[in-house]
């Protein structure tokens, strides 16, 4: 069970959480499990008897290392989004998470559309982009960043239909990160991210974004799983790039029936 803390959290931020579902608290009820609350001007969750806390920063930190340091179009998600000398492809990140692989895309020059349909996570990276969009260093990227709350199953579903808040966009890439379910793998995580982790849980439906997803994209499919993970929704892709730990699936987008 998860609510936002009220005290001293900006009222409008209040508003928003308790508009997309989440309960507001004045102090967690014996069953919360994590809370949101407001701290040093940023929004954080917290596990219940946990001391570490998660929340999106994309101005220092790790953050601004990968942005200075992170090896630019030779990152294996620009590869695998299909970056070149050139070209920066449009892209929906339909399974946003805490945006970390959108604010690279966003970093190396791609307008990126993100959809989480996950409460905390959103307020989460909203906050994140909030931040982002104040900071001399960050504003331009956090820019090229557009961020929806919703289900990106639906989303996707009625955009290809040509229905929906994103009717009249088009889109070259589209990128798919659910939440893989790997319970074994969950003690190597840091701590901050366990709570995260924990609470989010496996995407156990994610195998319903990848045919809407093909209708759409006008370029690929990029869907990063585990390296081990089977193939989303048990189709084999088109062509894949693979790291120590990670695989990027890439599909090409299906022609339209004649």
């Amino acid at each position: 069970m998860i609510g936002l803390l009220v005290t001293h959290t900006p009222p409008e931020l209040c508003a928003q959480a308790q508009s997309i579902g989440l309960s507001l608290w004045d102090t967690p009820p014996s069953d919360a499990t994590h809370y949101l609350h407001w701290e040093d001007e940023h929004l954080a969750l917290r596990a219940v008897n946990e001391n570490a806390p998660v929340f999106v920063d994309f101005v220092t930190g790790a953050a601004a290392h990968r942005r200075q340091f992170g090896g630019g179009r030779g990152q294996p998600v620009a590869k695998a989004v299909g970056i070149k000398s050139g070209y920066l492809p449009r892209i929906l990140d339909a399974t946003a998470g805490l945006g970390r692989d959108g604010f690279v895309l966003a970093t190396l020059g791609c307008e990126v559309t993100l959809i989480e349909r996950t409460p905390v996570a959103y307020l989460l990276l909203k906050d994140g982009l909030r931040r982002a969009q104040q900071d001399t260093s960050t504003a331009d990227i956090a820019a090229r960043m557009c961020l929806h709350f919703g289900d990106g199953r639906s989303w996707l579903a009625e955009r290809a239909q040509g229905l929906g808040p994103l009717a009249e966009q088009q889109f070259d890439v589209v990128y798919l990160d659910p939440m893989f379910p790997e319970p074994g793998k969950r003690a190597k995580s840091k701590k901050d991210m366990a709570a995260f982790q924990t609470l989010i849980g496996g995407d156990e439906d994610a195998d319903a974004l990848l045919a809407p997803a093909r209708q759409i994209a006008l370029k690929r499919i990029t869907v990063k799983r585990p390296r081990h993970a089977p193939h989303l929704a048990g189709v084999k892709p088109d062509f894949a790039l693979e790291g120590e730990s990670t695989r990027f699936d890439g599909y090409l987008p299906l022609k339209p029936a004649a």
